[in-house]
């Protein structure tokens, strides 16, 4: 399986204008190539090749006067630029063909030099470790890197982002086998929520953090200052910036909080199971900013690659099983129930519900029953765990740090 690991870079001046000079070309070969490509469909042209684009817009657009300034920068970089454009466009493709799951993928967009991120990706002909902890990078340098942890492995692609508020980090992808942690007798139904993050089925209560909430009076401030700035005044970059690191700050505390919440649930229980809820849609209600804030997304993701990296059972309850609705002491389904009300009494039974309680243990008996059916994915908590090439794509975000007693070797000197 692969993942990504994430680490704070810190280039020199020299460093910083090399680097924004290669986020400018990959940028433009993006934009020329698909300009080309959108110019030919609309003349009912056939698809043009990557290898034409490839000869076209990066061979012979260095020996132009118009774009010679392509040759400063590595010709990976451009032509892994040119690679991604091909990856964004067979997503589109599968996803109109129904062959892509989840939420239906766009066209490939223009990239603008005004996007909140910059981002170039390379292989490992135009990177290395070097022996003394920096990271040699082509026609750029060697970068002073803030190693936080070991790579468990070689990396196989490194991709260089620059963020809104200016700093710079390295993704390294790693191919690793699963490291199945020892098996627990626990299992674990979730209800995520506002009022708390998550109830668990044993009881147990994860309050929300709501770290944009705590932060909003501070940026409120900021926001007020960046308003009253005179547009394209250096003030005004300034005032941005710092809008930009509040931000940043409060998406750094959450993901880290994301990070040890799931993999403490992960560790504790041998098989997690989750609604799969509509966060798309709720964030289109009143509840939007709540709903951003708590992140369920990421936190179902974090759930989902760590069990099949440590070789537990993961399972999502289908969004239209009644888990609020039910009764989990005698299954009598007692009809929905708006938001206010926390608690209620079956009309059956007479049992008392903790509202959220009931929806975690009723998430638990409908997980267990799926995976009884056969359902389910649970080939990472089988016998074959860790011997099997499990397909997992690498994560966006930042991969959890190995587990102590265990040290890895590979990847950095000097630590």
């Amino acid at each position: 399986m692969q993942l990504r690991y994430n680490y704070r870079a810190y280039p020199d001046a020299t460093q910083r204008r090399a680097l924004a000079s290669a986020f400018g070309c990959a940028r433009v070969v993006w934009n020329d190539c698909l300009r080309v490509r959108k110019e030919a469909h609309a003349a009912g042209l056939p698809y043009v090749t990557s290898a034409e684009l490839s000869r076209l817009r990066i061979t012979q657009a260095k020996r132009t006067q118009e774009r010679a300034w392509l040759a400063d920068v590595s010709a990976v970089v451009l032509q892994q630029s040119l690679r991604d454009l091909d990856t964004a466009y067979k997503n589109f493709f599968d996803s109109v063909k129904g062959k892509r799951q989840g939420r239906k993928v766009g066209p490939p967009r223009y990239k603008s030099k005004k996007d909140t991120q910059q981002s170039i990706r390379l292989n490992t002909n135009a990177f290395s470790l070097q022996d003394d902890g920096t990271l040699y990078v082509a026609k750029v340098g060697n970068l002073k890197v803030k190693w936080s942890r070991r790579l468990p492995a070689a990396p196989t692609s490194l991709t260089v982002t620059k963020d809104s508020c200016g700093r710079y980090f390295l993704s390294f992808v790693v191919d690793t086998e699963p490291d199945s942690l020892p098996g627990v007798e626990t299992d674990a139904g979730i209800d995520l929520g506002l009022s708390a993050f998550a109830v668990l089925s044993d009881g147990r209560k994860i309050d929300s953090p709501r770290f944009l909430r705590r932060a909003e009076k501070k940026l409120k401030r900021l926001q007020r200052e960046l308003s009253r700035k005179v547009r394209g005044s250096k003030n005004r970059a300034k005032a941005r910036i710092k809008v930009a690191r509040q931000h940043a700050k409060v998406a750094d505390r959450r993901r880290d909080w994301h990070h040890k919440a799931s993999t403490q649930i992960v560790r504790d229980n041998q098989a997690v199971y989750v609604e799969d809820l509509a966060v798309s849609g709720l964030g289109r209600t009143r509840l939007a900013k709540s709903v951003h804030d708590a992140g369920w997304s990421a936190f179902v993701g974090m759930l989902e690659y760590k069990a099949a990296l440590y070789g537990r059972t993961f399972t999502k309850v289908d969004r239209a099983f009644p888990s609020s609705q039910v009764c989990s002491a005698c299954g009598f389904r007692d009809g929905p129930k708006p938001l206010h009300v926390r608690q209620w009494t079956c009309g059956a039974c007479g049992t008392m519900h903790d509202r959220d309680h009931n929806a975690a243990r009723n998430v638990l008996f409908e997980g267990r029953r799926i995976v009884a059916a056969g359902r389910a994915e649970t080939l990472n908590a089988s016998w074959s765990a860790g011997k099997t090439r499990t397909k997992v794509p690498a994560q966006r975000g930042e991969a959890g740090s190995p587990r102590k007693g265990q040290p890895t070797q590979a990847g950095i000197p000097g630590l």
